[in-house]
Order: C-alpha cells, then sequence, then structure tokens
C-alpha cells in the first residue's frame, strides 16, 4: 500500500517573475509502507525540493500529494498533524539545536506534540539508545558533543516522534567514513526495529546501494527512473549518461561482463561481489576454502 503517493506533483519557483524555475515537472511516484528509499540527483535536479513537498513545507503549483491517501493540502488545518506523521531531518540538523540538554532536544518535537512527560522520557530514552547515545549524555549540553553525536541528537529529535516516514537528507553530509558508517547503521537498525518508511537524499550510490531496496534517480525536475535496487544499477550506463555515478564495484563488474566474464546479475555491493567470486572460483576448482 502507498504510505505516498504524488499525483502530477508540479513545483513553480519565483512563479510568474522573470526568474520563474521549473523545480519539479509533473512528478507521479508511488511509495509503499516499510521500504527504504534511495533518493539521487544532481544539485537542482528537484530532490530537495520534492522530499518538503512531503510533510508540506512547500505546497504545490500543481498536482497532489496522497498520504494515505488523503491529500494533504485538502484541508490546510491537517498540514501541522502532516509534519507528525512526516518527519524531516534537514542537511547539517545539528546547525538547529538549540536546548540546554540533549534530553531537551530530543524531546523538543514530542512536547510539540502535546504527549505527556512520561510518554516523552520514555521516548527520549529509548530514541536515545537507538541512535547510540549514552545515557549519561542526556543531561550534557549538545554543544559539547562531537559533531557525529550532535548529528545524531538532531536525528533523534524527529525519530522520537515516531513519524510513519522519516525522511533525511543528506544524513551523512561533512563526517568521516567512521561517522558516516554510524549514522546508516543506526538507520537501518531503526527501520528493522519499527518497519516505517525511511526516504534517504544521498550522492553516495554505494551507500544507497547498501541499504536501499529501492532507488529513485531525479534528473532536470523529473523522475529519470524508480525501481528496485538491482533494476536501477542495471541502467548504470543510462545514469552516467546522465553524469552521476554508480558504485564502483559496478563499474569493475560492467568491465568483466565486456571480457566475457558475465554473472548474469547486476553487481552493486561489495559483499554480494565477493559472493559471486568466491562462487565462480569454486566452480573452477580454483578456491576450495
Amino acid at each position: 500500500m502507498a504510505v505516498l503517493k504524488t499525483e502530477e506533483l508540479t513545483y513553480i519557483y519565483s512563479e510568474g517573475s522573470p526568474f520563474q524555475k521549473t523545480a519539479l515537472d509533473h512528478v507521479n511516484l508511488e511509495i509503499n509502507e516499510g521500504e527504504i528509499i534511495g533518493i539521487i540527483g544532481h544539485t537542482g535536479s528537484g530532490k530537495s525540493t520534492l522530499i518538503q513537498h512531503f510533510n508540506g513545507l512547500l505546497k504545490p503549483s500543481g498536482g497532489r500529494i496522497l498520504l494515505d491517501g488523503r491529500d494533504i493540502w485538502a484541508d490546510k488545518s491537517d498540514i501541522r498533524e502532516v509534519r507528525f506523521q512526516v518527519g524531516l531531518v534537514f542537511q547539517y540538523p545539528e546547525y538547529q539545536i538549540f536546548e540546554e540538554t540533549v534530553y531537551n532536544d530530543i524531546a523538543f518535537g514530542c512536547r510539540n506534540m502535546g504527549l505527556s512527560e512520561s510518554e516523552i522520557k520514555s521516548r527520549v530514552a529509548e530514541t536515545a539508545v537507538d541512535i547510540g547515545l549514552s545515557e549519561d549524555l542526556l543531561e550534557s549540553s549538545p554543544f559539547e558533543l562531537s559533531g557525529g553525536q550532535k548529528r545524531r541528537v538532531a536525528i533523534a529529535g524527529v525519530m522520537a516522534m515516531r513519524p510513519k516516514v522519516l525522511i533525511l537528507d543528506e544524513p551523512t553530509a561533512g563526517l568521516d567514513p567512521v561517522g558516516r558508517d554510524r549514522i546508516f547503521q543506526h538507520i537501518v537498525k531503526y527501520h528493522e526495529k519499527t518497519h516505517n518508511t525511511v526516504l534517504i537524499v544521498s550522492h553516495s550510490m554505494e551507500d544507497m546501494a547498501r541499504i536501499a531496496n529501492k532507488i529513485l534517480v531525479m534528473n532536470r525536475s523529473k523522475v529519470f527512473c524508480y525501481d528496485e535496487t538491482e533494476k536501477v544499477f542495471a541502467r548504470a550506463e543510462e545514469i552516467t549518461q546522465i553524469g552521476l555515478d554508480v558504485p564502483q564495484i559496478t563499474k569493475v563488474f560492467a568491465e568483466l561482463k565486456k571480457h566475457g566474464l558475465d554473472f548474469g546479475k547486476e553487481v552493486y555491493t561489495v559483499d554480494y561481489a565477493r559472493e559471486l567470486l568466491l562462487k565462480h572460483l569454486r566452480e573452477r576448482g580454483i578456491f576450495n576454502a
């Protein structure tokens, strides 16, 4: 069942002025419950504008956004509730931290929802564990934390609201490899625990190949392709032609195919590549371990 759906969604910046620009051009999408969707595309492709429509931060110039089958703009008074159901974590969310303690920062959204203090306490404690923050940090100032910890605090503040759809815009931007991997590990664990829908905007094909079960590629304000991860990377040559990159391991196996070594499947993660190569070597008696 589609938790989010767009019908001919169009958005025009500065409409009617000399600076008019179409950011979304008749976009039709269906995002099902429980999926992890990777959203990729060039700067200016429309991906950030798209996700801001999903929780009502932007109102369409044309078309509709449906949440559980209901037009989110049918009644403007519903938009506040939509933003509780569709949680959006902006790029560099740690810059929006402002409370005196980590606890209060994570609790901020829950308080806006009007939850009881006992429910808020329970959610903050649970979410802190889920995002990898120790209990002793909750009474600390968030400004004393490392960059990666601040990022996790900001993400936890949205997770604690328990939205049906969690959207993260470049959640690992600016982090070192260790911090990046830690964030993605916690996002995957969150998804496994809640089975909620997760949308991740990212420039990293490798990261999306590892964790997303579907990929949405935006190009020039339109949907270039939207499909299961394997099927999207089967179009590696087309994706490269529009100026986007594909995982390095996909390029390696594409070259192997050109030289006659065709594994019959699309390869987009290192772990899967390792399995295929070991199986190939065993079948030929070259590797027996």
